[in-house]
């Protein structure tokens, strides 16, 4: 077995303002719906949660996708971060991160197409997209249609109305103590349908080129760093491969590496002229969404191209602990410069010490996909033990 403590994974690193972390090893965003009916954390669970999972000192925890309203919202019990109440229970957990001297970068999250259609309808929310009609399925569809809450295009007042939304939520993050947001533009959510040419059909400047496609992302973008005072203390996350829900990844017309070469370069751009990113968040193609690639991921190339553009802190996920052994990939990622970062995601919520586990060469609890998004359970979330040698 491969010993990690030789590589950059337990080199410290600096990143967005100032923020020291001891290793490399991040904790990936992960829906868990833990969170109560009326999206507030639920921090009899979540405080404990977070709090085991940032045990070792300067550790960059990334929370779950966070609602920044019920207008774009559409998830059973998932944490919001629109209003007082949502801000004082989330601080209770990031007080608790920061007291064992880590780190919160809070996802803020808004579905789209992907969101419950019932959820949105019993809520008084409307059913939104990029365009008309186009549902990820036929089971969303028939929901949809069921509770009368048929998916519709966005009017540009109400694309202005969700980048002052998002804005919003990153000040609320900021204020319940959050060191970075991150705004989730990848996975085919609302901000990941506009850009994608499969599924952004519209006419006006918000459809058409990769300019007018990204215009929603960047708008957002803009607000949101505004909103905080900081480019710093902001974050994206991009998913170029991403092959469901209407997204064609590598078939995609033009090319994912055409499409995020264009929002690279201009957030590259952003950073020469003084406004740098915390990080990039990128996910490979080994994985797609929350489950394994369908296709073999050389189908779908790799991120290593996005090196040559972006500059910054990049923060790489998807699958680098499916080889528990020698760990090849993670190696060859985290050695290839000095600005690299590893997120982890599914064996973190079976082994709350990854980090020390891997630090130290113990062997990896295998996760339990069954209980990833049972609601408000304590089973499959907290049951899980740190490492005991025998």
């Amino acid at each position: 077995m491969v010993d990690l403590i030789d590589t950059n994974l337990f080199q410290p690193i600096t990143v967005g303002n100032d923020l020291k972390l001891n290793h490399r090893i991040v904790f990936a965003p992960l829906t868990r719906r833990r969170a109560t009916k009326d999206h507030l954390t639920n921090t009899k669970l979540m405080e404990k949660y977070y709090d085991d999972r940032s045990k070792t000192p300067g550790s960059l925890i990334i929370t779950e996708g966070t609602l920044v309203s019920p207008f774009i919202g559409g998830s059973r019990h998932a944490p919001g971060i629109w209003n007082e109440a949502q801000v004082n229970s989330w601080k209770q957990i990031i007080d608790r991160v920061h007291e064992n001297g880590s780190y919160v970068s809070m996802q803020l999250w808004g579905l789209g197409s992907r969101a419950d259609p019932e959820c949105l309808a019993e809520e008084g929310q409307p059913f939104l997209s990029v365009v008309d009609d186009t549902y990820p399925d036929e089971l969303i569809k028939e929901k949809a249609l069921k509770v009368n809450n048929p998916l519709k295009a966005m009017e540009i007042s109400e694309i202005k109305k969700i980048v002052n939304l998002y804005a919003n939520a990153a000040k609320n993050a900021i204020k319940a103590g959050a060191d970075i947001v991150e705004i989730h533009a990848s996975h085919n959510y609302i901000i990941d349908q506009f850009t994608s040419p499969d599924l952004n059909k519209r006419t006006d400047e918000y459809g058409g080129s990769i300019e007018n496609r990204s215009r929603f992302l960047f708008e957002i973008i803009d607000a949101v760093k505004f909103a905080v005072g900081d480019s710093k203390k902001v974050a994206i996350r991009l998913s170029p491969w991403y092959d469901f829900d209407g997204k064609s990844g590598y078939r995609s017309d033009p090319h994912p590496i055409v499409t995020y070469g264009y929002i690279i370069s201009k957030l590259q751009k952003k950073t020469e002229n003084g406004n740098d990113l915390a990080y990039l968040s990128i996910v490979e193609p080994r994985v797609n969404g929350n489950r394994d690639a369908d296709i073999d991921s050389s189908k779908n190339g790799n991120n290593d191209w996005i090196l040559k553009i972006w500059k910054g802190t990049i923060l790489r996920s998807g699958g680098y602990l499916m080889d528990k052994k020698e760990y090849k990939t993670l190696v060859e990622d985290v050695n290839a410069n000095n600005r690299t970062l590893i997120g982890i995601g599914r064996y973190f919520t079976s082994n709350p010490d990854l980090v020390q586990r891997l630090l130290k060469n113990y062997g990896l609890t295998e996760y339990d996909r069954s209980t990833f998004y049972t609601f408000e359970s304590y089973e499959g979330y907290n049951s899980w033990k740190s490492y005991k040698r025998v």
